[in-house]
């Protein structure tokens, strides 16, 4: 056996100087010699990971060859980290407190989080055209202009799909919504109604006052109903309050007015009325006999009219006859609701009549907040109010929530509703939903988070060893990093990015489980080398940052760095969520370099105090062979309790074997294990101690210190742990070539089924899957996805376009759209007229009048009759417009110039002057026509009696909608289509020199859908190209690099295939946890990658030392993560269970198995080369050359100062040895003695070397030990033992001469004996010389070690 015997400058204690003699327990001086072989193991074989400095030294002597760009950033990186964690060491307090507060205040931040639930400004693209579009809507129509619809579909109770064909259905239809349309709320002191809130269609002004209040009154809202195929319709019409007509009575209400019969019964009185205005104007409308013709659902209701055709038949109507076709309103030109609006689940006979309906669908026009804004801006009733836009806003949304609840109040207490089931819906509703749904739910976090903690605390937790115990350690790592969550979520807030619905929901687990993954490496690297730095605390967390500080920063920029080049894509909620996630990764990652290490500082104080875990007030007793570093440790079992115990004494040794006086370095005798006896603990004698080497040589850092048992004795290795299995079992069972061969074929077998399962993803998101199920908005969306699908869109065209002389471009437009297969018809097939074609039958209808009052000479070109008809009068006002500002009257116009010519093509020169008088003077078709032109035209109404011919001329429309109706559309990929075809169509005409656009709520949400996958893909390529990027920087290896990212795409493509498996559909979340996968994936193949080229030997063996090195940590992060995620399937929304948690806990486990099964058998096979590959092909380095030991320079500098050339005597050094403790904690400040200065000295042999000179040098036994003992008690009987180790190689000395040290001195008690063991060791040993030390070298931390070339 050989025994290298090396000083290092870790003896030296961090108060400096020459302490005083450090006396170790038994039990410590046994672990230390347990576990010392593992220490000079990592550095011998994990060189780079341990040493980087020492790798990149053996390839500058040529000792070895390798990756020498990747060493030398590996080099600077545990420098720094190194020195950074005894930074933190000395000062852990202070870190700590200060640490503490710089995230509290972060945390404050969350006071001012804002939550985005707008879709708007979430899913449509930053920049691109959709955002352009709604950009130039909010311009020129007003932030929260529009419309809402309150929407009630009736659907059988069994849902089965019976028939509502009945007139039980019906009725019972019409109690729901006239219980709807009864709701009223107080809000500032009024109370508003559905009348106050409604859209009602526009009647003309006639500057009667009483006339129009009397219009006002009685025009009702715009309610899309089935019911409006009977005479039940006129029921939900109102009024609430009886109009009352001059002359002709009170009481009327839209149950019994007759229009025609009205205005017939009117002209009989011969009020002085424009009689023929308004009768032109119902006729315009349709407005005839209103409902007063149709047939009543209930023909025995008293109300129901004489004049409905089934009154006195007394039988109910054929309902499915009525209902096909569609209805229609009062104003039967203006109020066609189509049949698909209004029933659904529609079967017909061979004649196209409905015979079955399975749902029947009203919906109530409300206006929106800004449109009731300026409708009541003017008017007394909120004089006193302060009104204000988000006044109406809120006014709006109480009433929507009252809706729904008076409608499923009713539902629920009427006898008539009990077969059917009332789905009501209000856009507010949905808006509390999704605002629900992005709130951050603090329970499922709590939770979440306390599981992990028990986890932390559970698994780290030592029951045989108290005292090296983690679970306090643990337990503060997962608050630690909680709180860090916490504060960099604030700090995101208060940089002004909002939060959403995906951040809510995944970027604190995210977090949690990237920043626990990391603190479990860093706790397992401190168990690891807590034995190894036993009596180097204060360099302790210096070299934890040091080994796994490099790993732990690699992975967190690789995530930063992935995360933020994700941020590229346009879509805001990716973009906040990238944001917030590289943030936190960051936030992380300097909690966990340092604050964390500052809180293992406290626990190395803790355990230096011999005090229990989580109980520190406790002093702990040590359990021999439950070392936390997971290393094969043997532990002796005693043979007796009671036999005495194995004195050790640590003596100061010099440089030659000899006492050194003044010098701290021990040197430990093996010995038995202690038993604990009594309360007391002692040391078991065994038949020999040897003497563990070399005055200045840190036992716990000598590789080829092994216990030997004594005969008779057994061994107990450690209990199981994760490390020993990787070691043992799996990480054998893995690379056996069976099991690779079976792991490759799972390998590609699992990637072709996730191609086919990607395939089966379809783009989309049911808003059913956001909306809990037990929810009457569940309830509607269901219904409405089934039978309707309905929405509203809107075809924009916009300025800089001349409107007058482009008018055939614009009917090309509109019926364009006739080709859109979604879009609802007429009963003719044909589109809804739009704004310019009915403006242009008004004009004709004008027209009309004119050349028929012309050709009776009632009106010629200079002037009108008294007899001329009011429209003929408003035609020649109109004829004789020029257009032009300056001229604006030109009578020589009449009879040339026609308001419409042939073509059906408006006037051009007077286009603006005509647009006016027909928005005022036709406010019905105007406001049916629902184009909204911006600006507003200007305001004129046409008196007959005034002469005045001048009508102000508009500005130019740089705003102009067509409405449409779309049904049909129950799933993504059926709107998706209708959006395609709808934008080739604006495609088309925008080429051809119309600016126009699509909107409205299957653009504005789902148009998302159409660049999804492309941004989702060019995320991960940015993703994957910032990680391929920053391991060939950091690894300076593009073969690693390469491996790295194809284990992380292939993770992406399993779980995008999980997503198709599930039967989820790719949306904007399952989008951001694809790209989220590519960060988690990084903890479970980084380290694991690490670890594999920063060992020494082949693929095989590298892969198994990786799997020992990290399989801890990763399975621990893994099973934290996943207790992190468990409260999310508990959830009331199905979304969070079955997108998030589905998908979250399918991306752990995917990320294990690739991690921890596919990797390395990748790594085994086609694993990139090792960072240091030794020139002898062994696997491990050659022995470095040991640093000189400071002591020897301390006492080499007495012996500079005194008159003699060897050391002071115990007695001076005693009473000296505290005078150099200030010098020693200033690194900068060394003494370098003579003798290690510069030197002539060769390398030959030491036989060509003058023996004057005196070098810094080590000491090899080789090849014979011989130790001898001699134990007394108290009664002065002594007992002697001799051992000797020899090499059959040769027993003669060495060139250099053996020595012989003097006998180490151990004093125990146990009971009241004392015994007494001497210890001497002998050895023949070779001096072997190494070249002088400059003063350049010289660095007061073990750090920079001196290089040797083995012999």
């Amino acid at each position: 056996m050989a025994i290298t015997m090396h000083s290092h400058a870790a003896m030296e204690k961090s108060n400096g100087g020459c302490s005083k003699t450090s006396s170790l327990t038994p039990q410590d001086a046994y672990a230390a010699l347990c576990t010392s072989s593992s220490v000079d193991s990592d550095l011998l074989t994990r060189t780079s990971w341990t040493d980087a400095r020492l790798a990149l030294h053996q390839i500058k002597k040529g000792k070895a060859s390798g990756n020498k760009a990747a060493l030398w950033l590996r080099t600077k990186l545990q420098w720094h980290l190194f020195h950074l964690g005894r930074f933190v060491q000395r000062h852990a307090g202070k870190v700590l407190f200060v640490g503490l507060l710089v995230l509290s205040t972060f945390c404050v931040g969350l006071k001012s989080a804002s939550i985005q639930t707008d879709v708007e400004k979430l899913w449509v693209e930053e920049g691109g055209r959709l955002e352009k579009e709604l950009a130039y809507m909010r311009r020129t129509l007003g932030e929260g202009a529009g419309s809402t619809h309150q929407i009630l579909i009736q659907t059988p109770s069994n849902g089965q799909g019976g028939s509502l064909l009945s007139r039980d259905a019906l009725l019972a239809h019409l109690r729901a919504v006239q219980a709807a349309t009864k709701v009223t709320v107080e809000m500032f002191d009024t109370t508003w109604r559905l009348k106050d809130l409604c859209y009602s269609p526009s009647f003309p002004s006639f500057d009667i006052q009483y006339i129009d209040q009397i219009f006002e009154n009685i025009f009702p809202c715009a309610i899309i109903t089935p019911l409006d195929c009977f005479w039940e319709g006129s029921k939900l019409l109102g009024p609430d309050f009886p109009v009352t007509v001059p002359m002709l009575g009170s009481g009327i209400r839209w149950t019994n007015l007759h229009p025609q019969r009205l205005l017939d019964s009117m002209k009989s009185f011969n009020f002085n009325f424009p009689f023929d205005t308004l009768d032109d104007f119902m006729k315009r409308a349709g407005i005839t006999s209103a409902y007063q013709e149709k047939p009543c659902l209930d023909p025995t209701d008293p109300e129901c009219p004489l004049s409905a055709p089934n009154k006195n038949m007394t039988q109910t109507p054929d309902i499915g006859a009525e209902l096909t076709g569609g209805c229609y309103g009062f104003a039967t030109k203006f109020m066609h609701w189509p049949e698909d609006l209004v029933v659904g689940g529609t079967k017909k006979n061979k004649t196209g009549h409905i015979v079955k309906a399975e749902a029947l669908q009203s919906i109530l026009q409300l206006m929106g907040e800004k449109d009731m804004f300026d409708y009541w801006s003017q008017t007394y009733r909120v004089h006193n109010l302060e009104w204000s836009q988000e006044k109406a806003a809120d006014i709006l949304h109480a009433w929507q929530r009252k809706f729904t609840q008076e409608v499923l109040r009713h539902a629920a207490s009427s006898n008539e509703t009990k077969n059917y089931k009332m789905h009501p819906f209000s856009s507010a509703s949905l808006a509390s939903i999704m605002t629900e749904f992005s709130e951050l739910s603090i329970v499922r976090v709590a939770v979440g988070y306390i599981l992990m903690l028990v986890y932390a605390g559970v698994s780290l937790i030592n029951w045989s060893n108290p005292v090296r115990s983690q679970s306090g350690l643990g337990i503060a790592g997962v608050l630690l990093v909680a709180i860090t969550v916490a504060a960099g979520l604030g700090f995101c807030a208060l940089i002004g990015i909002v939060f959403n619905a995906s951040t809510t929901q995944i970027v604190p687990f995210l977090a949690l489980g990237l920043g626990v993954d990391n603190m479990f490496l860093l706790t397992h690297t401190y168990a690891q080398s807590w034995d190894q730095q036993y009596r180097r605390h204060d360099d302790h967390t210096g070299q934890i940052l040091k080994r796994s500080g490099v790993s732990i920063l690699l992975s967190s920029v690789s995530n930063a760095c992935a995360f933020f080049a994700a941020a590229i894509i346009p879509i805001p909620a990716l973009r906040a969520f990238s944001l917030q996630a590289g943030i936190l990764v960051l936030f992380n990652l300097a909690t966990l370099l340092l604050v964390f290490p500052a809180i293992m500082s406290l626990d190395m104080k803790r355990r230096v105090a011999n005090r229990v875990d989580l109980l520190c007030c406790l002093a702990g007793v040590v359990s021999i062979g439950s070392s936390e570093s997971e290393t094969d440790c043997p532990s002796s079992k005693p043979t007796a309790a009671t036999q005495p115990p194995v004195p050790v004494e640590l003596k100061k040794m010099d440089r030659c074997g000899k006492a050194a006086p003044g010098c701290s370095t021990p040197t430990l005798s093996k010995k038995a294990p202690a038993t604990v006896v009594g309360g007391s603990t002692t040391a078991q004698p065994q038949g020999g101690n040897v003497e563990a080497g070399d005055s200045e040589t840190d036992p716990a850092l000598d590789p080829l210190l092994h216990y030997v048992p004594p005969s008779g004795q057994t061994v107990e290795c450690q209990t199981w742990t994760l490390s020993k299995f990787a070691r043992h079992s799996y990480g054998r069972l893995l690379l056996k070539t069976p099991v690779k061969v079976l792991g490759m074929v799972a390998f590609i077998v699992l990637l072709a089924a996730s191609v086919w399962g990607m395939s089966k993803v379809k783009n989309g998101l049911d808003l059913t899957d956001i909306v809990p199920h037990q929810t009457s908005e569940y309830g509607f969306l269901a219904a409405h996805d089934k039978y309707f699908g309905f929405y509203n869109m809107y075809a924009v065209t916009q300025g800089n376009f001349e409107y007058p002389n482009n008018q055939r471009l614009l009917y090309e437009y509109h019926d364009a759209f006739t080709r859109v297969s979604t879009i609802i018809k007429n009963d003719d097939g044909g589109l809804p007229e739009f704004w310019l074609s009915l403006f242009r039958d008004w004009l004709i209808g004008l027209q009309r009048a004119f050349d028929r009052d012309q050709s009776a000479g009632c009106i010629n070109q200079e002037r009108w009759f008294s007899n001329a008809s009011d429209d003929a009068i408003l035609a020649y006002k109109l004829l004789v417009q020029t257009g032009h500002v300056d001229n604006p009257i030109d009578k020589s116009l009449v009879g040339h110039v026609r308001l419409v010519d042939g073509d059906g093509i408006i006037n051009p020169k007077a286009f603006y002057n005509y647009l006016t008088a027909w928005v005022t003077n036709d406010a019905l078709a105007y406001s049916a026509s629902q184009t909204s032109l911006r600006p507003q035209p200007r305001q004129w109404y046409h008196n007959a009696a005034d002469v005045e011919l001048k009508i102000p001329k508009s500005q130019p429309i740089i705003y102009a909608q067509l409405p449409f109706y779309l049904n049909n559309l129950g799933s993504t990929e059926d709107i998706t289509d209708m959006i395609e075809q709808v934008r080739g169509i604006c495609k088309k005409f925008e080429d051809r020199g119309l600016p126009n656009f699509p909107a409205g709520i299957p653009f504005t949400f789902w148009e998302q859908y159409l660049k999804l996958r492309f941004f989702l893909f060019l995320a991960l390529a940015c993703v994957l190209v910032a990680i391929f990027l920053v391991l060939c920087v950091s690894l300076m290896s593009i073969w690693a690099a390469t491996v790295a990212v194809f284990v992380l795409a292939a993770l992406v493509l399993e779980l995008f295939g999980v997503l198709g498996l599930l039967g989820i559909k790719l949306s904007a979340a399952p989008a951001v946890i694809l790209i989220m996968a590519v960060g988690v994936g990084v903890d479970f193949t980084i380290h694991i990658l690490v670890g594999f080229v920063t060992s020494i030997g082949g693929r095989n063996r590298r892969t198994q030392m990786s799997l020992e090195l990290m399989m801890a940590p990763v399975v621990h992060g893994a099973i934290s993560t996943l207790l992190s995620i468990v409260m999310l399937a508990f959830s009331d929304f199905d979304f969070i269970v079955k997108y998030f948690f589905y998908v979250l806990s399918a991306l752990v486990l995917l990320g294990l198995v690739n991690g921890l099964f596919f990797l390395p058998i990748l790594l085994s096979l086609v694993g990139p080369p090792a960072e240091v590959i030794p020139a002898s092909g062994e696997d491990r380095i050659a022995t470095p050359t040991p640093l000189p030991s400071p002591c020897m320079e301390r006492c080499s500098r007495r012996d500079h100062h005194s008159s003699g050339a060897g050391f002071r005597s115990q007695s001076e050094s005693g009473s000296n040895g505290n005078n150099n403790n200030n010098n020693n904690n200033n690194p900068s400040v060394t003494y370098v003695p003579r003798r290690l200065r510069g030197s002539d000295l060769s390398l030959t042999t030491i036989t060509e070397e003058p023996p004057s000179w005196t070098s810094s040098h080590e000491i090899v036994v080789q090849p014979e030990v011989v130790v001898e003992t001699t134990t007394c008690n108290g009664n002065g009987s002594c007992s002697n033992s001799s051992s000797s180790e020899c090499n059959s190689s040769s027993s003669s000395s060495s060139s250099g001469g053996g020595s012989t040290p003097p006998p180490m001195s151990v004093t125990t008690t146990h009971g009241r004996q004392t015994f007494t063991t001497k210890v001497t060791a002998t050895a023949k040993v070779k001096v072997e010389v190494h070249a002088p030390i400059s003063h350049s070298s010289m660095e007061p931390s073990y750090y920079k070690h001196r290089r040797r070339r083995d012999q």
